[in-house]
């Protein structure tokens, strides 16, 4: 048996080494875990979504493609699919599109609140008089006043005639597409 210099099993400094020591971060696997989940639950939200939502996410082509080949499978390969968009998202940085989601949700709650309101608007011009028709002049200075004026008395009789809503849902519409064009 050959001889072996006696340098030939020398450790490293050990110097260098308690300093990457210092820099490394230990975490759990139980918070490895909950990450993980907390981005499986955002890969569904993004399966949830319709194809023009998705569009106004920032998300790369192969995430995009998981997202969009997730809708279309059900059962056990969409809970593999729902992984896979997970394992895709902790390779990037999940930041902007949970930023992106939310507005996305905010703008969601915005036109519910609006379209809330455009009813209670309508509402009130068909029960009311000419002092909420004045108000509804001074939220949308745009407005036909004849046109508004035509659409509350047609929704009034229909309500008296005991007809279908025609034209209190034509008031509503023309109050909508107002509000959009504001």
């Amino acid at each position: 048996m050959a001889k072996q210099p006696e340098d030939w099993f020398e450790e490293p400094d050990a110097l260098p080494q308690e300093e990457e020591d210092d820099e490394i971060i230990w975490v759990s696997k139980s918070e490895i875990k909950r990450d993980a989940e907390v981005l499986k639950k955002l890969g569904a939200e993004l399966v949830a979504l319709s194809k023009t939502q998705l569009e106004r996410i920032p998300l790369d082509e192969q995430l995009l493609e998981a997202i969009l080949l997730a809708q279309k499978i059900k059962r056990e390969g969409l809970r593999r699919q729902l992984q896979l968009i997970g394992k895709l998202l902790r390779a990037r940085d999940p930041e902007p599109i949970t930023t992106a989601l939310d507005k996305l949700k905010n703008r969601h709650n915005q036109q519910v609140v609006l379209l809330h309101k455009l009813e209670d608007l309508r509402e009130r011009l068909v029960t009311g008089d000419d002092t909420v028709t004045e108000e509804a002049v001074a939220l949308f200075p745009h407005l036909d006043r004849q046109q508004l004026r035509a659409l509350i008395r047609n929704a009034k009789k229909e309500r008296e005639g005991n007809k279908p809503p025609k034209a209190y849902r034509q008031l509503f519409q023309y109050l909508k597409e107002l509000a959009e064009s504001a």
